[in-house]
Order: C-alpha cells, then sequence, then structure tokens
C-alpha cells in the first residue's frame, strides 16, 4: 500500500470524477441537459414503460396470409408459364394450402409436372387422378418464410417506431409469430399503433378498363376489383376499381418519400432506386394515356392517368389528404412494408401517475437501503465505516452515470438491481475490513495488516462478484423486459463495485495513512 503509484491515483480519480459528470446531467430537466455544449455529457437515463408510463402491445403476425400471398403469387406464375407452354389447363386455384390445377390432356402431364417442379425449389408437386396437379410449400420452406417475415417486421417496426421520436422503445420477438412492444412515455398511442400496424405495402398497376368494375362477379382472370379510398368516392358512394394483378413497380423500389404540397394541397413526393426507375419509366413509356392504379394496402389511393413518360424515377401520390396524413404514408413508405399484416392481441397502458408512484416507492426504498447500511457501517467499523459509505455513495454515483452513457433503460426492477448493488458493495467493504481485524489480532503493524487484509480480500471480492456476473449475463441474454431490467443494473453494479471496493476505499485509506501514521487502526 506504500508503494501506491501516482499513475494509478491519477487514474482512479479520473474515472471516478467521470462517471460523476456522467451522472450529473440527471440532475437537470430534460431541456436544461440537452442544451449542454456536445463536448460535456448529456444523457439522461432513460426510463422504462414502468416508471414514466406509456404503452405496452402485444402483436400477432399473420404468417397465414404471408403465405396465402405467396401461393396467390404462385399461381400467377403458373398461369404465366402454362400460357408460354401454350398448355391448356382448367381449375387453376389455391385450394387449402396448395395451389392446384387440372391438366385435360394427357399427353401433356409429364410436361407440365417438369415445369411445376422447376418452379420453386421450396415446393412439394403431387400428381392426383384425371390430371389434377397440387403444388405445396414444404415445411421447411414455410418455417424460412415464417421466421424471416418476423425478422423483417421486427426491423420496420423498429424503423417506424424511431421515426417517430420515441425513446428507447422495447421491440422484441415473443413466441413464435408475436412481437412486443413497449413505448415509455407516448403522447399519442392511438396513432403509433395506427403506424405500426398498417402493412403500408404499395404497388403501381394498369387499371383495366375491359370490364364492368361493378360487377364483381365479372372479374376476369388476372385481374381484381379493389376499392378506392375515402374521398375518392362518386356521388357519394364508395367506388371500386379494377386492376391487373401484375405488379409495374413495387414499393420494395422505393428511395425514399417525404410530405409535401402541390397547389396547396398536401401530397406525398416519392423517389425510385435505379432499378425501380427504370421499370416505373418502361411501364409509363409503354402506357400512355392509360389509367396507372396507385395501391396501398388492397385500397387504390388514385389512379391517375399517364400523360407522358415519366424518366425521372420520381412522382407524387395525391388524394384527400390532410397534413398528418401525407407525413405519417411518407413515414411507413420511407420505413417499408410489412410482410405480413400485424394484429393488437394485447394492449395495456400505464399512466404517467403509476410510474411517478413507482419512482418514489424505488427512491423510499433506495434511500432507506442506504441509511440502514451506512449506519450499519458507521456503528461497526466507526472511521473505516464512514470511508466505506463514501465509496458506495461513489459506486451508486458511477452506476448512474453508467447507466447515462450507454443509455440504458432503467426499469422498476433496476432500482431493486441498484439496491441490492448497495448490499453487495458493503460486502465487500465487509471483507476487507474483517481480514484487517484478522491481521491485527495476529499482531501485524497497521501498514502490514492493511496491505495483507486488502491482498486477501481481493481474490474472494473478485471471485463471488465474476460468479454474481456471469449470472447477470445470462439473465440478460435469456431474460425479457423486467428481467432484462434487473440485469442490466446488477451487472454494471458489480463493475462499478468491484472498481470501488478494491481501489477507491484502497485509494482514501492509503491517502488517510499517510496523512496520520496511526499507530492503531480505527476499525
Amino acid at each position: 500500500m506504500s508503494n501506491f503509484p501516482a499513475w494509478k491515483i491519477v487514474l482512479i480519480v479520473a474515472v471516478t470524477v467521470l462517471g460523476m459528470l456522467a451522472a450529473a446531467p440527471n440532475l437537470l430537466s430534460r431541456e436544461q441537459a440537452e442544451a449542454l455544449p456536445d463536448w460535456l455529457p448529456h444523457r439522461q437515463i432513460s426510463l422504462g414503460l414502468d416508471l414514466q408510463g406509456g404503452s405496452h402491445l402485444l402483436l400477432d403476425v399473420d404468417t397465414g396470409a404471408l403465405i396465402r400471398e405467396r401461393l396467390e403469387s404462385m399461381v400467377e406464375s403458373v398461369r404465366a408459364e402454362l400460357r408460354t407452354a401454350r398448355i391448356r389447363y382448367e381449375q387453376l386455384g389455391v385450394g387449402g394450402t396448395a395451389v392446384q390445377v387440372t391438366i385435360p390432356d394427357p399427353a401433356q402431364r409429364d410436361q407440365v409436372e417438369e415445369i411445376l417442379r422447376k418452379l420453386d425449389p421450396g415446393t412439394t408437386v403431387d400428381v392426383g387422378d384425371n390430371g389434377r396437379m397440387t403444388v405445396s410449400l414444404t415445411e421447411k420452406a414455410i418455417a424460412d418464410r415464417e421466421t424471416a417475415a418476423i425478422d423483417q417486421s421486427l426491423e420496420i417496426i423498429r424503423r417506424r417506431i424511431d421515426e417517430t421520436g420515441v425513446r428507447e422503445p422495447t421491440i422484441q420477438r415473443q413466441g413464435r409469430t408475436r412481437i412486443l412492444v413497449q413505448l415509455p412515455g407516448v403522447d399519442d398511442p392511438d396513432r403509433v399503433k395506427r403506424l405500426i400496424g398498417k402493412t403500408a405495402k404499395m404497388t403501381f398497376h394498369l387499371v383495366d378498363d375491359s370490364a364492368n368494375a361493378t360487377d364483381a362477379a365479372r372479374v376476369p382472370a388476372g385481374t381484381m376489383l379493389l376499392p378506392m379510398v375515402e374521398g375518392q368516392a362518386a356521388g357519394g358512394q364508395p367506388r371500386q376499381i379494377l386492376v391487373n394483378k401484375r405488379v409495374l413497380v413495387s414499393g420494395e423500389n422505393l428511395l425514399d418519400a417525404e410530405p409535401t404540397f402541390q397547389q396547396n394541397e398536401p401530397v406525398v413526393s416519392f423517389r425510385f432506386d435505379s432499378i425501380g426507375a427504370r421499370r416505373f419509366g418502361d411501364a409509363t413509356s409503354h402506357n400512355v394515356g392509360k389509367l396507372l392504379a396507385i395501391v396501398l394496402d388492397n385500397q387504390v389511393i388514385s389512379a391517375p392517368r399517364i400523360r407522358e413518360p415519366i424518366l425521372g424515377g420520381s412522382g407524387v401520390i395525391s388524394g384527400t389528404f390532410s397534413v398528418t396524413d401525407a407525413r405519417d404514408l411518407a413515414l411507413l413508405l420511407r420505413a417499408g412494408a410489412l410482410p405480413a399484416p400485424l394484429t393488437v392481441i394485447e394492449e395495456r397502458t400505464v399512466g404517467a401517475g403509476l410510474g411517478a408512484d413507482s419512482i418514489a416507492a424505488g427512491k423510499l426504498a433506495g434511500v432507506v437501503g442506504v441509511i440502514l447500511v451506512a449506519a450499519f457501517m458507521t456503528l461497526v467499523y466507526g472511521f473505516f465505516g464512514v470511508l466505506a459509505n463514501v465509496a458506495v455513495v461513489i459506486n451508486i454515483v458511477m452506476l448512474l452515470g453508467a447507466l447515462s452513457l450507454l443509455q440504458a433503460t432503467l426499469t422498476l426492477p433496476g432500482i431493486a438491481g441498484i439496491v441490492l448493488t448497495v448490499g453487495m458493495a458493503v460486502d465487500a467493504n465487509v471483507l476487507i475490513y474483517e481480514h484487517i481485524r484478522e491481521e491485527i489480532r495476529n499482531g501485524r503493524t497497521p501498514l502490514s495488516a492493511l496491505d495483507t487484509g486488502f491482498a486477501r480480500a481481493i481474490t474472494t471480492i473478485i471471485d463471488s462478484n465474476l460468479t454474481t456476473l456471469i449470472a447477470g449475463i445470462v439473465l440478460y441474454a435469456m431474460g425479457s423486459g423486467p428481467v432484462r431490467g434487473f440485469a442490466v443494473t446488477l451487472s454494471i453494479g458489480i463493475l462499478t463495485t468491484m472498481f470501488t471496493a478494491v481501489t477507491v476505499t484502497r485509494l482514501m485509506i492509503f491517502t488517510w495513512y499517510r496523512q496520520a501514521r496511526p499507530r492503531l487502526l480505527p476499525i
């Protein structure tokens, strides 16, 4: 201890001061903290849903709709392949969870079977009686599509929520097809819910005016009858429009979308990437004079007439939009379309009052715990107990600073982890002090007792804290929600505890001993 190097003292003081500076912005209001210069720590602890209130949503991904959409697309592919091969077919369509088609000519069935087997590597083909053929997706293909849909939905939901400005949302998979979304501090949960739940799949189709769009029974093959959105009605009555199923350009090729104004009306301007721009240019060049339907989630937003080729890869979506509608539509298009519809199966709202009560209860528990622990340490260990109490305060401040720097979300179980950290920090000091007492009873000098006490205790402290840290890491990796909140503060608290118990307490005792040179240790 007498050979405490100067560089170690500087390093310990620097780390301690950095932790205090990182925690300091939590004493300010959010506006004051954001006004601080960028070179100063200005991040505050992010409070979880249970502390500041917000919205809790449990969503279910309709993977069945995803499979049905894939089968419908397969029907169009089968129709195109058979027409190209000039093969007559009957009763082509989706039956249950498979695509079915009948080939009347027995001489062509082997050729059709070969075509169907090459259509999609994730399918199986069964040939029945009378030329009835069934194309089914394999279990592996279905599982792969479901997993990909969940992962893509998580990413798209995260992008949509990030653009709304919600701080520290919790978005994670729960079960096989469900997604948990927690939005702390949202001021308009209904709007966020609408943004999350909207599929936002935009496609461009040609309008088919060869049939009567008011008669659903006369819808020709290869077309679909879609409703116009509100405000596009004729004579006050809802209107439907017949469009080709073939997609000219899809929203996957969108590069950007922004709300803007055109003739003092809110509109959404969009821009395609290079592939989309080429497809859009080809589509408008070959179909001048025809109507182009802009379809969003199986509803036609607008159907303008193509007056000239649009080669720049950009355009405008107009309609009866409000400013908010245009902004939300642009946000959805930028974030991308969900691969499958989402259904809200559970919704809870946590009021800010409940969060304030939780914070107050957590503060009270923390203050009472610290006071009782400080009183115990002072009574049992005297002056050394006071130094341990100072180290505990530094430990808590550094823990709060680490939470602020890492932008980890503090939850109610996280407050319990902080209170537990106080007890663990004191436990480390108790180990050190008891070893020092034992060395004094064995007849060692004060300096020798201090050195030996710290040396003997440090191994036990590191071993016990590392095993607890491993448990915290496992809790964070395998847990969710409140369990993770507890694991975060517990893990960070273990690291700060080892730092303060092994180095900060030792530095304070070393500094005091160099100044006082006592003949007996007050412990």
